[in-house]
């Protein structure tokens, strides 16, 4: 009779972390998804501001250049151009 009993608890335990986890994983490849693990800068390392504000000055100062305008008008046309493309 206590087997009964311990079973009926452990079927009312909640799951774990990881059992909740594994099994929304397990739904997701199912649907033909897969996860995708990327790093992205730590916007609160020191420094992180001061660099992002120098390579934005350094982004407007060649695009003010005679030879970064004609580098944006060739990348300009060349999205205008993939844009117009009919589909396959």
């Amino acid at each position: 009779m206590a087997a009964a009993a311990d079973m009926r608890y452990m079927q009312r335990m909640p799951k774990s972390t990881v059992e909740r986890v594994r099994e929304r994983r397990d739904k997701l490849r199912a649907a033909g998804l897969r996860p995708v693990q990327i790093w992205l800068p730590d916007t609160t390392a020191p420094g992180f501001a001061d660099d992002a504000a120098r390579q934005a000055r350094s982004l407007t100062e060649r695009e003010a250049s005679p030879a970064g305008r004609q580098e944006m008008a060739f990348w300009d046309a060349l999205a205008a151009e993939a844009w117009d493309d009919e589909p396959d």
